[in-house]
Order: C-alpha cells, then sequence, then structure tokens
C-alpha cells in the first residue's frame, strides 16, 4: 500500500510492517472518499435497545447531566456575561436586521448599532457623571440630616422611625462605607476594575453574537429533525421578535421615565434630582417592582421640601406607571411581549431570588418565550382527542 492512500499530513510516513486489519480498514477508506463525501457516508446505526447500549446511555446521561450541573456553578460569573451579551445581541437584531434590508452589509449594520449606543452612553456619562457624583455624595452625606428633619416635621415618621432604628442603621452604613473606602483601595480597585472587565467582555460577546446571528440561528435550527424544522422556524423567529422588542422598548421606556422624572423634580425642587432620575431610570428596568420601590423612595426625598410636593410626586409617579403601561408600551411594544400580570409577578421574583437583578432582567421575555412555547406546543397536544376516545359515542 502507497503512503498516497494515507492521509498526507498524519503520521507519514507510515510503518512498513502495518498490521493487515488496519491495512485493509484504510484501503476501504480510501476507496469509500469521494468528492460529494469526502469523509465518507454514515454506516448502519447501532442497535440502541440492546441492554448493552441502553446502559452506557443512561450512565452517560447521569454523568453528563452532574458535570453540566458543576460546569454551570464553577463558571455561573461567566455565563451570566454570556446571557447578558445573547440577550443585548438579540436585542439589538431589530435595528440591524432593518439597516440590513436597506442595503447595508450586516458587519456595518452591527458596527452603526453599536457606535451609536457607545456614542450615547458615553455622552450621557460625559455630560452627568460629575454632577452625579457630587449629588451622590451629598445624598449619602445629608442623609442623617434629611432623616432628622422629616422626624422634626412629621411626629408620626419619627415614631416609626425611631421603632426601626433608622438613623442608627443609615449611620452605620454610612460608617461601613466610609471604612471600606478609606481601608479598602485595593478591594476598591479590584471592583471598578472587574466592572470594567465585565463591560468590555460583555460588549466584544455582543458584537461578536450580533454580526454571526444568521449563522447561529442557522446551526440552532439545524439541530431540529427535517419534518420539524419549518415549525421550530416560525416559533425561534416568534420568541427572538418578543425578546428583541422588549429589550429595545424597555430601555427606551426606562429613558422616557427617567427624563420626565428628572423634570418634575427640577420644577418642584426636590433635592438631587439627577440621581433620583438616574435611580428611577435603572429601576424601571425592572417590571412592576422596580418602579415602585423607585416611587417611595423619591417620594420620602419629596417629604423632605414639604407635604403637598410629597403628594404631588405620589400622584405624578401613578400617571407616570399608567401611561407607561397603557400608553408607551402598547406603543413601543405593542403586542410583542403579551404576558399577564400575574405570571410577569412570579416571573420576576423567580428570575431575582436566582440571577439576581439581571434574572429579573430576563424574567418577562424568558415568561413570554415560554408561554408562547405552550401556547404552540403544549395546549395542542394536550387538546387533540385520542382515537379511541374520537370513536367513543
Amino acid at each position: 500500500m502507497n503512503d498516497s492512500e494515507h492521509n498526507e499530513w498524519v503520521g507519514q510516513p507510515h510503518p512498513a510492517g502495518e498490521p493487515e486489519p488496519i491495512t485493509a480498514a484504510e484501503a476501504k477508506a480510501a476507496e469509500i472518499s469521494g468528492p460529494d463525501h469526502p469523509l465518507g457516508t454514515p454506516g448502519r446505526r447501532f442497535d440502541r435497545r440492546s441492554p448493552f447500549m441502553i446502559g452506557v446511555a443512561g450512565a452517560a446521561g447521569v454523568l453528563a447531566t452532574v458535570c453540566a450541573v458543576k460546569t454551570v456553578f464553577a463558571a455561573h460569573e461567566a455565563l451570566l456575561l454570556v446571557v447578558a451579551a445573547l440577550f443585548l445581541a438579540i436585542g439589538m437584531e431589530p435595528a440591524v436586521s432593518w439597516l440590513a434590508r436597506h442595503r447595508i452589509g450586516r458587519g456595518l449594520a452591527v458596527t452603526l448599532v453599536l457606535l451609536v449606543i457607545v456614542g450615547a452612553l458615553a455622552g450621557f456619562l460625559v455630560a452627568v457623571i460629575t454632577p452625579l457624583v457630587d449629588q451622590g455624595q451629598a445624598l449619602v452625606d445629608h442623609a442623617p440630616d434629611r432623616l432628622k428633619q422629616l422626624e422634626n416635621s412629621y411626629p408620626a415618621f419619627g415614631s416609626a422611625a425611631e421603632k426601626l432604628h433608622l438613623d442608627e442603621k443609615i449611620r452605620q452604613a454610612i460608617d461601613t462605607k466610609s471604612a471600606d473606602l478609606t481601608h479598602g483601595l485595593v478591594g476598591a480597585g479590584k471592583v471598578v476594575f472587574g466592572a470594567i472587565t465585565s463591560t468590555v467582555v460583555v460588549c466584544v460577546l455582543t458584537a461578536y453574537f450580533s454580526a454571526c446571528f444568521p449563522s447561529l440561528r442557522a446551526n440552532l435550527y439545524r439541530l431540529f429533525p427535517q419534518d420539524r424544522r419549518p415549525r421550530a422556524i416560525l416559533i425561534g423567529d416568534a420568541i427572538f421578535a418578543k425578546v428583541g422588542g422588549y429589550v429595545l422598548g424597555n430601555l427606551l421606556i426606562s429613558l422616557i421615565t427617567g427624563v420626565l422624572t428628572f423634570i418634575w423634580l427640577a420644577v418642584f425642587g426636590v433635592p438631587y434630582p439627577l440621581v433620583l432620575a438616574v435611580l428611577v431610570a435603572v429601576l424601571d428596568l425592572i417590571p412592576l417592582v422596580g418602579s415602585t420601590l423607585a416611587g417611595i423612595v423619591i417620594a420620602v426625598v419629596a417629604l423632605t421640601v414639604s407635604m403637598p410636593v410629597c403628594l404631588a410626586t405620589v400622584g405624578f409617579f401613578i400617571v407616570l406607571r399608567l401611561v407607561e403601561d397603557y400608553l408607551l408600551g402598547p406603543r413601543i411594544m405593542g403586542r410583542t411581549v403579551a404576558v399577564p400580570g400575574v405570571v410577569t409577578v412570579v416571573a420576576v421574583l423567580i428570575g431575582g431570588s436566582l440571577l439576581g437583578v439581571l434574572g429579573a432582567l430576563l424574567a418577562i421575555p424568558l415568561a413570554a418565550a415560554v408561554l408562547l412555547l405552550v401556547e404552540e406546543i403544549v395546549f395542542p397536544g394536550l387538546d387533540k382527542r385520542r382515537p379511541a376516545e374520537a370513536t367513543t359515542p
């Protein structure tokens, strides 16, 4: 047998005394390799019903499950970054696809969308970082004074604060943070470096996922059997549309609510309007719970101005919530993410308990995807009448 019958990049030169079974197998390999199937055609399947194959499959399944669970626990931080980047890429997909439909290359479309996002974020930080830091520091430093002012002005609030020991807890928290900043500069540096590194990783992964999204989508659908692949494409694209619409719509609604909150607080002279507006914009990303928590915090701060301003601010947040639910949400997101209120609350609670803030943010689109799968796959299968039931009089 000549060396030309072997792969020229592997194991050259082959030994002269190669065993006969290997020589025969390599000759057969050279025979079945052709232009259409350079690696040959698949052979006969193993008998999956044999006791040996059943035992091997069961053991392999248990081993794979244990390894997968251990891997998830060991690499959960990296996996969270990957999940966040994937959801951001899906959120960018409507804008990228719109540009691609208008004869702009996929790579250029991804670059333009990322430049717009990064430019807007950088411009926002440049414009507000200094007043944001100043107001944030002032809010922390004057928190005990504001609390004392509320206790003196409103005896009922003072009685509740005394029972809850709010003054002591606030001072203890401030002292703890000051000690951490004074004696933990190395730890603070690690936190900042870690945050910057995570941000860079998420940005790079988002760009990669977005640029390769058509290929990722096609390979994902190839995992389904051929007869089920068309319906998998329809359902999968509907899920991608729901997630993308939710991510973009939620970010836009959060930005609008933050701007409106800043205008309201600035007009009525509520202290620290920029910090509180950013707080509203960030917490509003968390469905239902976030905006409520932000409203409570701002109402307490507005109470330091006067009771009428506090009541007016509470009314403002109630109206803002109604506008967000019945005007902004339907117009911006449409019906892309139609999740009942009870499911929303349960999904946010479960997602927040499992993955923290990221889990709460991703809970709604995941719940929408699960509901779509249940409606399109589970319910129709359960509603089908079995042949025995169909013939029963």
